[in-house]
């Protein structure tokens, strides 16, 4: 008895071990499935592993997806190539919102196994009794569970196999019908799968598509409708004044406006125009130094209205359609109630003094950062306050300022705590830093976030970076494609040239499912604090912009143009399926997104000032033709109609620097 389990095979059982069928690598899985996938509701998703066995018996693939409620569906899973490295990929939509998960099951194939041997010894006359017995066993466990499930027309069409198995037929009359199409589809559906191994599951998070596909327009409601009386005195824009801003980005097809802080500024420390440290006494201040004796967090600045007002404007914005973005920024002024109720939420140097924000050589001297450390319970608990506080008041979207300062730990239950109660509610994460902590951002639920689009201007630069964003980062990371923001000018838009204006729109616009644009940009707004700096001159982070958004010229309708195009075409709502085009000069790049049938083309400029010309090499394929096919291609910001080879020729120039082409045929 003890000789027995001594000589027993021992299994080892680890997580993640091989089962009897390997299955590896399974993608996407986000921190060996400690945070889920990113999806939306009918996104398309790429699920691969790699899959295989010992021997040369065939294996094949299932992807088993679980939905919220319990019920299971299964989609099959296809080998690529090149197949010697065993890649089995299967793409699946979801179409509901919640909380799924999936698991790949790797099996023994016996159908494609017996039809490997049929397809080597039928022809040579081998084995044939043998042969044709063994595949009608095969195919009788395929009829029996077709009959089972009452799907007659595949039971008869199986039956009418086992029947034509008769190794007195031809050989190539039994070929041609058990490859055939018909029969393919009926074994693929009821076939037998023995020594089924099964993955862990998964969790996917499947969000409402506002969470991927979005367009956003920022402006400061006390800018909007600022004046100076007869005295020089300024008199702040408020809510109700920007009522007509809501208008007009609803005209141009935005989805989001997003605020920044709309709380009372503190006055100690504040900052005057063009950041100086010498404020005028009619200078508003900067709104991230939050907090005052009017009030912090969950308090409206007294001269942009009261609540009532911020009601009356968030009833508006749901009129036109839009949503409205309030900025989180979890700092504080000198003056913040926190300051003296909480003195423990902050840093307190060696001379007595709270720890005000640096970025050395900057100083923000009007900012006092939170310590996370100090009373984390405390302070995780009045974030979560505030935040519900202001979602009680309609507002179903946060920008989050400078969260890679925070403990990402925080993010972590903050976001999780928020989407138990308020799935629908979005978070953009403003965070221009370092790779790692931009990723892991994503990964604990940021839906949306910044990027390094700002800087990337070169062809080589944006595709590279489009790439990466649309492959491995895809699963956690969504990437919102801002033009320009408070913060940066870029160097690419300081000449004032409105075609870097328009390319730079329409790279946005068109590579990335969300984008957004800081009100000015479409005034070409571009004069900067200083040679070489990022910066605006006359800054609107501290002092009124009042503004003529018909002022001549302008790109009001080309951006109204780009987002009637977004959303006609499911191709540019999405992030995961582009493909990129040879062109054959270093400032035209090309690139298309499809979405089941739809597919977008677009070439675009990169040079503002001349006219490019060149040939283009388009793969066919990607764009949804057969080999040598002709394209019928109309160009959706000119109506121009065009047929296109494979190879075409293209001439951009500053005034149409761009095609956006529907492929109708």
């Amino acid at each position: 008895m003890n000789e027995s389990l001594d000589n027993a095979p021992r299994l080892r059982r680890t997580p993640g071990g091989f089962g009897r069928i390997p299955v590896a690598d399974v993608a996407p899985v986000i921190s060996c499935g400690a945070y889920p996938v990113k999806a939306v509701v009918h996104e398309r998703v790429r699920i691969q592993a790699n899959v295989f066995r010992e021997g040369h018996d065939a294996v094949n693939a299932s992807v088993i997806l679980t939905a919220p409620h319990g019920t299971q569906r299964r989609i099959d899973m296809t080998q690529v190539e090149p197949a010697g490295l065993d890649i089995w990929q299967a793409h699946v939509r979801m179409a509901s919102e919640g909380d799924w998960t999936f698991r790949i099951e790797g099996w023994s194939d016996p159908w494609h196994t017996w039809l490997h041997q049929a397809e080597a010894k039928l022809p040579l006359s081998m084995d044939l009794d043998l042969v044709c017995m063994e595949g009608r066993s095969v195919v009788e466990q395929a009829e029996q569970l077709a009959s089972r499930l009452g799907v007659e027309s595949a039971a008869s069409l199986l039956r009418a196999v086992i029947g034509s198995l008769d190794p007195q037929r031809p050989a190539d009359e039994v070929l041609e019908l058990v490859t055939s199409r018909p029969v393919a589809r009926a074994m693929a559906r009821f076939g037998p799968r023995e020594l089924v191994t099964a993955t862990h599951e998964y969790p996917i998070r499947v969000e409402r598509r506002r969470a991927l596909y979005s367009s956003w327009y920022e402006f400061f409601p006390r800018s909007q409708g600022a004046w100076q009386d007869d005295d020089g005195r300024w008199h702040s824009g408020t809510f109700d004044s920007s009522h007509e801003r809501l208008e007009a980005a609803a005209a141009m097809g935005f989805h989001i406006v997003y605020l920044p802080p709309i709380h009372p500024i503190g006055h100690a420390f504040r900052k005057g125009r063009n950041n100086t440290l010498t404020p005028d006494e009619q200078d508003p201040g900067s709104p991230w130094a939050i907090g005052s004796e009017a009030g912090g967090h969950d308090a409206i600045h007294p001269d942009l209205g009261d609540l009532d007002a911020f009601d009356r404007f968030v009833s508006k914005a749901g009129s036109l359609g839009l949503e409205v973005a309030l900025d989180l920024a979890l700092q504080a002024s000198p003056d913040h109630p926190w300051v003296t109720e909480h003195p423990e939420w902050f840093s307190t140097r060696l001379d007595g003094t709270i720890a005000y924000a640096e970025n050395p050589p900057k100083k923000y001297q009007d900012i006092y950062p939170i310590n996370f450390d100090n009373d984390p319970d405390g302070i995780y608990h009045e974030v979560l306050r505030i935040v519900r506080f202001w979602i009680d008041r309609g507002v179903t979207v946060f920008r989050v300022d400078n969260p890679h300062t925070k403990p990402v730990e925080f993010w972590d239950w903050l976001l999780e705590e928020v989407h138990r109660t308020h799935p629908g509610v979005i978070f953009l994460a403003e965070a221009f830093t370092r790779p790692q902590m931009m990723a892991a951002l994503g990964k604990v639920g940021f839906q949306q976030s910044y990027t390094y689009f700002t800087w990337r201007v070169t062809k080589q630069e944006l595709t590279e970076y489009l790439t990466e964003l649309s492959t491995e980062m895809a699963s956690y990371y969504r990437p919102n494609f801002f033009v320009n923001t408070p913060d940066i000018n870029p160097f690419h838009l300081q000449s004032g040239n409105p075609a870097s204006f328009a390319i730079r729109a329409i790279l946005a616009a068109t590579m990335s499912p969300t984008w957004g644009v800081y009100s000015g940009f479409e005034l070409f707004e571009h004069e900067p604090l200083a040679h070489g700096k990022e910066e605006y001159r006359d800054s609107e982070k501290f002092q009124y912009r009042p503004r003529d958004f018909e002022a001549q010229p302008n790109l009001n309708l080309l951006i109204g143009r780009l987002n009637a195009i977004r959303e006609r075409h499911p191709a540019l709502q999405q992030l995961r399926d582009v493909t990129f085009h040879e062109t054959g000069h270093d400032q035209v790049i090309a690139y298309s997104k499809q979405d089941g049938s739809d597919h977008v083309l677009v070439v675009c400029s990169l040079d503002p000032d001349n006219t490019v010309e060149t040939t283009l090499q388009l793969d066919l394929e990607a764009l949804g033709a057969a080999p040598g096919q002709d394209l019928a291609v109309v160009d959706e910001l000119t109506d121009q109609e065009f047929r296109w080879s494979a190879h075409p020729y293209v001439r951009l120039y500053p005034g149409q620097p761009a095609h956006v082409l529907h492929v109708t045929a």
